[in-house]
């Protein structure tokens, strides 16, 4: 009788704990002011602890691995590895893991890379005191959040043909204002197949121009702005 009534004592500071254990937050950003900020946010809030930050990628990767974070805040522009490449890793290593993208780009491109590496929610940076904690919520319980405007972008391009990585290698060096005979030579290409690809990233995003190519694919997300 004793036994059991301990027994059951037991179970139910577990489940008192389980109850009030906090959703541990890992954040990613090469920002200390961006990381202070969520800091402040998570701060008042009693449900929710910060464990961990990193300041690109490969930090990232680390510290996921030490502090095994419920949900993990991850900037996509980062040095030394890009967030992008910081899902893959954590992912290929912990499968079940919790990922939202942060970042100040709307583009509908960028976003279909996120979510097909495997990130779990995607809030743009000037949302994050309205919608942080809400999110980190949602995505800790299992569902996925993307804000109505991305989504409305990827629903609008669902349709488009993608560009090819070496067509965003091209637009990138177009970008930066080099040439078509000079990108076939840092590429190893004839001129000629350079002037197949900028034909077809012409065609794939409704462009007028080289320019007209390279602002589109700002805006989506193709290329770094």
């Amino acid at each position: 009788m004793a036994l059991d009534k301990a027994s059951r004592k037991r179970r139910r500071r577990r489940r008192k704990v389980t109850a009030t254990r906090k959703i541990r937050v890992l954040t990613v950003d090469d920002h200390p002011l961006l990381r202070s900020g969520i800091a402040a946010v998570i701060e008042g809030e009693e449900d929710i602890m910060v464990v961990g930050e990193a300041t690109n990628g490969k930090e990232a990767v680390e510290s996921f691995r030490v502090h095994r974070p419920d949900v993990t805040l991850m900037d996509l522009q980062m040095p030394v590895m890009n967030g992008i490449d910081a899902i893959l890793a954590i992912r290929r290593e912990f499968p079940g893991a919790r990922i939202v993208i942060l970042t100040t780009y709307e583009g509908d491109a960028q976003a279909v890379r996120a979510l097909k590496a495997g990130a779990a929610g995607y809030l743009l940076k000037n949302m994050l005191r309205e919608e942080l904690v809400n999110t980190i919520r949602s995505i800790h319980a299992g569902q996925r959040r993307v804000p109505p405007e991305i989504a409305a972008g990827i629903a609008e391009h669902v349709a488009d043909d993608a560009l090819t990585d070496r067509e965003i290698e091209v637009l990138r060096r177009v970008a930066a204002g080099t040439s078509n005979k000079i990108i076939a030579s840092q590429l190893r290409v004839s001129d000629a197949t350079v002037k197949s690809h900028m034909k077809s990233i012409l065609s794939k995003l409704g462009a007028n121009d080289r320019t007209h190519a390279v602002t589109i694919a700002m805006k989506r997300g193709f290329i770094d702005g």
